[in-house]
Parts: structure tokens; C-alpha cells; sequence
């Protein structure tokens, strides 16, 4: 089976080397795709200079900023079209553990999704304030009130689709930009009747650059969720 990883870019020139050193370290049974939106930090030149001394990283440069979606289902195509048979999200920003991504690895055989969740038994979060916790967690639980998908990390970010699950899932349709897209697509899976498998990862909050989380991304997520699950209600009634 063959692996692409994928990883948006966005001024993450003070993470990215560290960040691919301990993905191949960790894992020698995987490609790179790192996607940068145009960068004016410089992180898709570093991109390229890692690529130049590592057969396995390829570079896909974007021409501007439009967000996480676009950014990965640009991932996915470039993937699909060479033949990989499993995607994987990962952040740049070291948040996404790479020696956790052999569990995530092990559980895809059995899987046409897997989630590294922070909300199931062994899962954890490690530097978060309390209002990060909090959004998380009652983020969650809202996603499942609403859409009834039984996912406890909706919002996860660290996972693995299989190619042929993604062909299924009518991608030209995806409607959300920031980090409900990660909602949309587990949900879009979960309607598609896919075998979705978390496994508990340890989270950990980034030390260099800034987040990219923003009230606009959180607005965006509570009005996409509260959207997608007044239709369903009215579907089921």
C-alpha cells in the first residue's frame, strides 16, 4: 500500500524542517506533499530546498492564501492522480506527532477513514489554555448533536482517507474553507457509509509561529454545522 502525506503550508518557515525531519524519520514508509499557498515568509523556498536533498517530498505551490479546504483537496487530486492508495492530513506546525502516525498507519486496513482523535480513552492534549479545550470539546459535542455521526474528534485534523473512499465523495461540492472542513469531510464520509476508526494521539500545541485559528473560522464552523443539521432534521422529518 503507498502513502502520501500532505502538508499546508502557510508561513511555517520555523516549523517545516523539524516538522518533515521527524515524519521520515518516523516513518519510512511514506511520501510528502507539502502544499504551500504562497507563503511570503519563504516556507515554500525552504519547501523546495528540502525537496531537493529528499526524493520522497515534492512541492505543490498555490497562488495565494484560500484556506485549509482548498489547500488539502488540491492535495488530494495531486495524489490521486499519481496512484496513492491512502491520504494523510497532517499539520506543519509539529502539533501532529509523527511517531503516532504508525498507529494511525496500522488502523487503516480496516479503514476507510482514520481519525488520531484527542477525545477518546488514551487521547490528549498537551499546552492548550483552557479556552482551546473548551471550543474543542463543546465543538464536538455540537457537531454530534447536530449531524448524529458519532465521531467523538470531529474537528481532528491528523487522519487518513482511502483514495478510493475520496472518489465517492463528490469533492467538487465541498463547501467549507477553514477547520469545518475537517467536519464536513468526516460527515461526507460518514453519509457515504465508511468505515471510520479513531485512535487516540497526543496533541501538542505548537511552540514556534502563530495560529491560524480565528473567530472567522470558528463563525464559519458553527454556521456550516448549524446549516447541515437543520437540513438533516428536516430531511428525517
Amino acid at each position: 500500500m503507498s502513502f502520501l502525506v500532505i502538508m499546508p503550508t502557510y508561513n511555517e518557515r520555523e516549523n517545516l524542517a523539524h516538522s518533515v525531519t521527524e515524519l521520515l524519520r518516523h516513518n519510512a514508509n511514506v511520501d510528502l506533499l507539502i502544499v504551500d499557498d504562497n507563503s511570503p515568509d519563504g516556507t515554500g523556498k525552504l519547501a523546495e530546498k528540502l525537496a531537493l536533498d529528499e526524493p520522497r517530498i515534492s512541492v505543490l505551490h498555490r497562488e495565494k492564501k484560500e484556506g485549509l479546504g482548498p489547500a488539502y483537496l488540491a492535495g488530494f487530486a495531486w495524489g490521486q492522480s499519481r496512484g496513492y492508495d491512502y491520504l494523510i492530513e497532517m499539520d506543519a506546525d509539529g502539533s501532529h506527532r509523527a511517531e503516532d502516525l504508525p498507529k494511525l498507519i496500522a488502523a487503516s486496513g480496516r479503514a476507510d477513514l482514520v481519525i488520531g482523535s484527542r477525545w477518546i480513552p488514551g487521547g490528549r492534549v498537551l499546552n492548550w489554555p483552557l479556552h482551546r479545550r473548551l471550543i474543542s470539546r463543546v465543538g464536538n459535542i455540537y457537531v454530534n448533536l447536530m449531524l448524529g455521526a458519532g465521531i467523538r474528534d470531529m474537528t481532528a485534523g491528523f487522519r487518513i482517507y482511502r483514495t478510493e473512499l475520496l472518489s465517492r465523495l463528490n469533492l467538487e461540492t465541498v463547501a467549507a474553507y477553514g477547520y469545518s472542513f475537517q467536519v464536513e469531510m468526516a460527515w461526507r464520509a460518514c453519509k457515504a457509509g465508511a468505515r471510520v476508526v479513531e485512535v487516540p494521539i497526543t496533541f501538542v500545541e505548537r511552540t514556534q509561529g502563530r495560529s491560524k485559528m480565528t473567530s472567522g473560522i470558528v463563525i464559519e464552523a458553527l454556521w456550516l454545522v448549524t446549516k447541515w443539521g437543520l437540513a438533516r432534521r428536516l430531511r428525517k422529518g
